[in-house]
């Protein structure tokens, strides 16, 4: 069984990583983040990986994007599906507590 070694770090907005610094926080080769770049799985709609500019929240959306994928052999478009559905829900609960009300 392999063993993972998890780091915890936070990233800043202002901050800005280059593409092999990206790949290299997602444990993933380079062409791995452009694929999902120019197909629109990652970043802002910028389809050109020379415009796109990374942050915290493609960050995280691309470790769970390599999670779906390698954990549980997803295709790239239902990893990506699956990460709509984790931010919507993260959204909903963001939502419920501005309101004053916590799930259970």
């Amino acid at each position: 069984m392999a063993e993972y070694n998890a780091i915890e770090a936070e990233v800043l907005d202002d901050a800005r990583l280059t593409l092999e610094e990206f790949a290299r926080a997602c444990a993933v080769e380079r062409q791995w983040v452009v694929e999902r770049v120019e197909s629109g799985m990652l970043g802002d709609g910028t389809r050109y990986i020379s415009q796109w500019r990374c942050t915290s929240h493609d960050l995280t959306r691309a470790r769970r994007l390599r999670q779906m994928e390698f954990d549980f052999d997803a295709d790239p478009e239902l990893a990506a599906l699956v990460a709509d559905l984790f931010e919507e829900v993260d959204h909903l609960r963001r939502r419920l507590r501005a309101a004053g009300l916590q799930l259970e």
